[in-house]
């Protein structure tokens, strides 16, 4: 197997990534995917063989890769062959059917407890925004101080997931926290040590840390605030539809799994026992 073959493709796929605007995390991705093919392929990299694609995807099924890392693998391959090789024909290879679990959502007590057992006030500030804006950890990192409007008591998020530019709530209990965590050279809400903004990994072990002082059991990821932010909404009757521009979803069937979450309705029926 030619290695200098497979870093020449890959080059050609980054280039098409980058020129089309797709994001750091989407080229990532897809490089990496695209190797792992490559070296399962291992020659004849340019030619498609959908019989191989369909044995590479099986082989990740039995290695434990989920339905959605298998569909991952396969969008990259296939923009390869038809965005940078130029293949016309329709490769005719089915995404896999993805699991639907449900989200994992935090009460609103147990909101409080994560961020009442954070020491750090930088750290209580990080958690508290996450939540009463919505925010992934991507985007909470990159938060700058020109991102925030005090006086409407808005968010401007920038290039989030899809390169997609939104606007959200910022929480008017925060605004105090936040002016007073932001120095006149900061660039970034929340700098690392190091200067620069925080890394996700460390945004991540602040709220296992959190989680585990406050003796939650969930299973809960830093993703779960932005979670319990869209059912704590919908709980309060927010329609879907603002929850959906809050949350920056493309299809409001994304939203709608929230629903399935929501008490409004369970806390009213009661059980037969």
């Amino acid at each position: 197997m030619n290695y200098n073959n497979i870093d020449t493709e890959i080059n050609k796929l980054v280039r098409e990534l980058k020129i089309r605007n797709y994001s750091p995390k989407t080229i990532k991705s897809y490089s990496a995917c695209l190797k792992k093919y490559f070296w399962y392929k291992k020659d004849n990299l340019e030619s498609v063989d959908e019989n191989n694609i369909k044995n590479f995807l099986a082989f990740l099924e039995k290695i434990g890769k989920s339905a959605q890392s298998r569909n991952i693998y396969l969008n990259g391959i296939k923009f390869y062959y038809h965005d940078v090789c130029g293949y016309k024909k329709f490769i005719n290879i089915i995404s896999a059917k993805k699991c639907q679990k449900l989200p994992v959502v935090l009460s609103k007590h147990e909101v409080e407890m994560i961020i009442s057992n954070t020491d750090n006030r930088k750290h209580k500030l990080l958690l508290s925004l996450s939540y009463g804006s919505g925010l992934r950890v991507s985007e909470v990192v990159n938060l700058k101080t020109s991102d925030i409007d005090y006086d409407r008591k808005l968010i401007y998020i920038r290039k989030a997931k899809g390169n997609k530019d939104r606007v959200t709530l910022l929480p008017e209990k925060l605004i105090d926290d936040l002016k007073k965590n932001i120095l006149v050279s900061n660039k970034y809400i929340f700098e690392s040590e190091r200067g620069g903004k925080l890394a996700i990994r460390t945004a991540q072990v602040i709220f296992e840390k959190a989680l585990k002082q406050a003796g939650i059991l969930k299973k809960a990821t830093f993703h779960s605030l932005r979670h319990s932010f869209a059912t704590h909404l919908l709980e309060n009757g927010v329609d879907v539809r603002y929850v959906q521009e809050l949350l920056g979803h493309k299809n409001i069937r994304t939203t709608q799994i929230y629903t399935h979450v929501t008490n409004t309705f369970i806390s009213n029926i009661k059980s037969p026992l």
